[in-house]
Formats: C-alpha cells, structure tokens, sequence
C-alpha cells in the first residue's frame, strides 16, 4: 500500500464517521425507507453526472452482478443502519460497524481473495479494543428493540465484509466509477417501492434534506467511487479498514461541531487503531514516514 491510497482510506473514514450522526438526526424525521432511499436516489444522480461528463459507459452487461453488489453494499446496509438509528445511539452504530473487517477478512480468505494470517486477525482484535477504548459507551438496557437494533447493524457489517471479496474481483473486469454507478441504480430500484409506501409519513425540514445531500452526494456516490478505486491498488480487506477509523472521526466531529467531550481513552484507541490498520493492510505509517525523511539528501 502507497502513502496515498492509505491517505484515501483516511479520508473516506472521515467522510463515513460522520454518517451516522447524520442517521440519528434523519432516520426519526423521514423514516429508514424515505432515507435510504433519498440517499440512494441523490448518489445514483451524482454518479449519473459524472459518468455522462466523463463519458463512460452505463454496464449494462453486467447487472446480475452489479445487482448483488448493490443488494450487499448499498441497499440492505443503508436501509439496516437507517433502521437501527430509530433506537441506538450512533456510537454504538459506529462501533457494531467496525465488524465489518473482521467479516471482511474471513470472507476474503474463504474466496481465496487474500490470506488469512496470524497478523491480520491480531489486527482486528486491536482494532476491536482500541474503538471500545474511544466510543467508551455506557450501559444500555437491552430491550428487545436495542437488541434487534444491534443484530440489524452487525448484519449490515456483514454484507460490508461479504461484498469486500467481491468488489475486488468486480473491479479486476469494471471500471470503479461505472461500479458505482450501477450498485447505486440497481438498489435505488430496490429501496424504492418501501419509500413509495411510507413517503406520507416523511417529516422533510431544511435541515433534513441538508443531511441527507451529505449523505447521498458526499457519503455515498463521491466516497464509493474513492473506495473502488483505491480497491483496485489494495485487497479487500485493507479497503475495508476504514470501519476501525469511523469511530475516531465520530467522537472527533461531534466534539469539533457538537461540544462533545473527548473520553480519556481518545489517544489510547486511536494508537491501537493505526495499529491494527498496520498489522491488516500491511502498511506502517510510522515507518513510511521514517524511510521518506531518510530518503532525503
């Protein structure tokens, strides 16, 4: 791995750890159908622009499998999360999501996409310590809401992982913008009818439709096309890290925007993390850093 493709899997963290504050505020005002799809609706456009601007071609040969794609990586996951933000707090959300890698990690070795090493699997459960260590979440009552609300966020994690293995292949035959492009069709035709029932019920406010352009131009169509296409440089489960780096930007944008204090275990955590994304993609930072200024005259 470069130093820019692991910048990109940075920058993409930021961009997804906002996302689910962005569901909490959302999801209770237009409901998860009208949100999923909204977001789906408004990345399907922004993808549509600049296929047409760059003049690609739609993949049209391809829509069983860009259909499944979709299905793992757009349409079940948004409509999970948006679900499950009705009734737990984001960081849990963010938290649960960080299973991605570790399903991510298995299912690529079950596909022969990637190994499974001794290394890998000590970095997921660094990942896993140093996210607790940062979120540092307080008891909830386990209701059966909240613990349907937890099953539907580690199910929308493993349709993450699932689909890693199979993106990286999608990539090796599609292009990343056309991928994304098509994922994002096909599952606005999915979400759609849900939406169409419940859209009556939709409370849309300035502030709602605001969130959900983020959501959808930025979140989505924008970040998933970034994501491919550092795909096609890393494997599988490096391009899946980000869900260890989502939490760090979580607690860091709600303490920037929202007043939120940092817990004590910030700067513990987020050292675990670069560790654990080390020990996964196979990249050092640190050491990276050190040969770059050695390099130097």
């Amino acid at each position: 791995m470069q130093w820019r493709h692991f910048s990109q899997l940075v920058g993409l963290s930021a961009l997804w750890g906002a996302s689910f504050l962005f569901l909490r505020i959302t999801s209770p005002q237009l409901g998860p159908h009208v949100l999923a799809a909204t977001r789906i609706g408004l990345a399907t456009l922004t993808l549509a622009v600049i296929m047409a601007t760059l003049r690609h071609r739609w993949p049209w040969r391809h829509w069983r499998e860009l259909s499944l794609l979709g299905a793992l990586s757009v349409a079940v996951p948004f409509l999970l999360y948006a679900w499950a933000a009705l009734k737990l707090p984001a960081g849990y959300s963010a938290l649960l999501n960080s299973s991605a890698v570790a399903f991510g990690t298995l299912a690529s070795a079950w596909m022969k996409e990637d190994r499974l090493t001794a290394r890998k699997m000590i970095g997921c459960a660094l990942g896993f310590a140093g996210v607790a260590l940062i979120v540092r979440l307080g008891p909830v009552e386990p209701t059966p809401e909240i613990l349907l609300a937890a099953l539907a966020c580690l199910t929308a994690a493993a349709c993450y992982g699932l689909s890693a293995p199979l993106m990286k292949r999608a990539t090796g035959h599609i292009e990343p913008l056309a991928i994304a492009a098509g994922i994002h069709l096909a599952s606005l035709a999915m979400v759609l009818p849900g939406a169409a029932w419940t859209w009556p019920q939709a409370r849309w406010s300035v502030e709602a439709a605001a969130v959900v352009a983020l959501l959808g131009v930025l979140t989505s169509g924008l970040a998933f096309w970034l994501n491919l296409r550092v795909l096609r440089h890393v494997s599988a489960v490096a391009a899946i890290t980000p869900a260890f780096m989502i939490p760090v930007f979580g607690v860091t944008w709600g303490h920037l925007f929202l007043g939120e204090p940092l817990g004590s275990g910030i700067w513990a955590g987020g050292a675990l993390i670069l560790a654990a994304t080390a020990l996964v993609t196979g990249f050092n930072p640190v050491r990276a850093l050190w040969d770059a200024a050695a390099a130097r005259p």
